[in-house]
C-alpha cells in the first residue's frame, strides 16, 4: 500500500483552501463552482473530491484552518516575556490578510453563509471565543505587568480589540478608498489610548 506523505498532503490541501479563498471572495459562495476551485488551484475535480467531500465543506475547511492559525499564534503569544507587544503582535497577524483587499469580500461572505448554516455559525463563534479568550489573557497579564492600566477589565476590553479589528475587515469591504493597512497605525494608537499605554512602548 502506497503511503501518504502528510507534508505534501498538508501542502496540497492549503493549495486548495487558498484557491477556493480566491474564488469565494471575488465571486461568493453560492456563484464559486468546484471547476472555479479547481482551475485556480490547477487539479482536477478528482483531485478536489479526494480533499473535500463538497464545496460546502471547502468553505468551512478555510475558517477551520483560520482558527488552527490563530490557536498557535496565541500559545506562542501567551509565553512572549511582553504580553502587550504579544498583543500588538497577534492584532497585525489578525490584519495580514488585509494585503489582499479581496480578503474583506471573504469576511463578508462567511457572515453571509453563517446566518444560513448552523455548523459553520458555531465554528465561527467558536474562533471568536478562543481569539477572545486569548486576548483577555494577554491583557490580564499585560495588566499585572503594569504595560497597561491595571484597572483595566480584560474580558470587556478584549471585545474591544476584537471589534476594532474587525472593523478593518468590514470598512474594507465596502469602500475601495479605505486603506485597511494604512490604518493599523492609528488602531494601535486607538488601543494604546484606550487601555492606558503609551504608544512607543
Amino acid at each position: 500500500m502506497r503511503t501518504v506523505d502528510p507534508d505534501r498532503y498538508a501542502a496540497r490541501r492549503r493549495n486548495i483552501l487558498d484557491a477556493a479563498a480566491g474564488c469565494f471572495a471575488r465571486k461568493g459562495f453560492d456563484r464559486t463552482t468546484t471547476a472555479d476551485i479547481c482551475s485556480t488551484a490547477g487539479i482536477s475535480s478528482g483531485s478536489l473530491f479526494h480533499y473535500f467531500p463538497n464545496k460546502r465543506a471547502v468553505f468551512t475547511a478555510i475558517f477551520e484552518q483560520d482558527g488552527r492559525d490563530n490557536a498557535e499564534r496565541l500559545t506562542r503569544a501567551a509565553s512572549a516575556a511582553d504580553p502587550w507587544d504579544a498583543l500588538l503582535e497577534l492584532i497585525d497577524h489578525l490584519v495580514r490578510p488585509l494585503t489582499d483587499r479581496r480578503n474583506s469580500g471573504l469576511v463578508v461572505e462567511l457572515i453571509a453563509q453563517a446566518g444560513r448554516d448552523e455548523e459553520l455559525a458555531a465554528l465561527v463563534a467558536r474562533n471568536d471565543g478562543d481569539l477572545r479568550e486569548g486576548i483577555a489573557a494577554l491583557l490580564g497579564k499585560a495588566a499585572a505587568q503594569g504595560r497597561i492600566d491595571p484597572g483595566v477589565d480584560a474580558e470587556r476590553a478584549a471585545h474591544w480589540v476584537l471589534g476594532l479589528t474587525d472593523a478593518l475587515f468590514s470598512r474594507s469591504g465596502v469602500d475601495p478608498d479605505f486603506d485597511a493597512l494604512d490604518q493599523v497605525p492609528t488602531l494601535r494608537l486607538i488601543l494604546c489610548r484606550y487601555l492606558g499605554a503609551a504608544p512607543g512602548r
